[in-house]
């Protein structure tokens, strides 16, 4: 419960199963990329740096991102993990505690959701948001101290999965249902 968690969207995917970058799909009037960094601002990252790959050219063209740390990961095909590393890496040049990671496609995930899980920032510190029952979801904040270690765990898709499940009795549950919707949009229409 220290100094502010920068904030790391992700949003370099291709989005296959949806048909075109999430990052470029507009949601209640605003471009999912623009809206995840507004969320973690909203929420009390900063700094927030974004992590584009697909379609970066024209997400940098038509979203407003000024106010946001814009980085390319050259290897986004591989999957979520390389973003990750790549997001990890511009953080660190920061003096960032930890970092509350969002997903770009999940635009139900509130500032307040954001605000209780960055309260808990500490270079050793491991937290997901809870929902419901025993589900947990974004927004994760990872603790400076374990930056190295997720980078090294992640594989393709998973992001922080592993590393998360590796360290399961330090990672600490914050209780966000009441305030957020952790589900993603991944097919279009949806």
């Amino acid at each position: 419960m220290n100094a502010t968690a920068a904030g790391l969207v992700l949003a370099a995917g291709a989005g296959r199963r949806y048909g075109r970058p999430k990052a470029l799909v507009e949601y209640e009037g605003r471009l999912l990329v623009e809206r995840a960094v507004d969320t973690l601002r909203a929420g009390g990252c900063a700094p927030v740096v974004v992590v584009l790959g697909a379609a970066a050219d024209r997400i940098r063209q038509r979203a407003r991102l000024a106010d946001a740390t814009v980085v390319d990961n050259p290897q986004w095909s591989t999957g979520m993990a390389s973003s990750l590393r790549t997001g990890l890496e511009a953080v660190a040049g920061t003096d960032a505690p930890a970092v509350v990671v969002l997903l770009v496609d999940m635009p139900g995930v509130s500032a307040e959701a954001v605000r209780r899980v960055a309260a808990e920032a500490s270079p050793q510190a491991l937290v997901m948001a809870g929902y419901g029952g025993d589900r947990r979801g974004h927004p994760v904040l990872l603790g400076r101290e374990h930056w190295a270690g997720v980078a090294t765990a992640a594989r393709g898709d998973a992001g922080a999965r592993d590393y998360l499940r590796q360290h399961a009795e330090r990672v600490r549950v914050v209780p966000c249902g009441d305030v957020a919707d952790d589900h993603d949009i991944d097919v279009a229409g949806k």
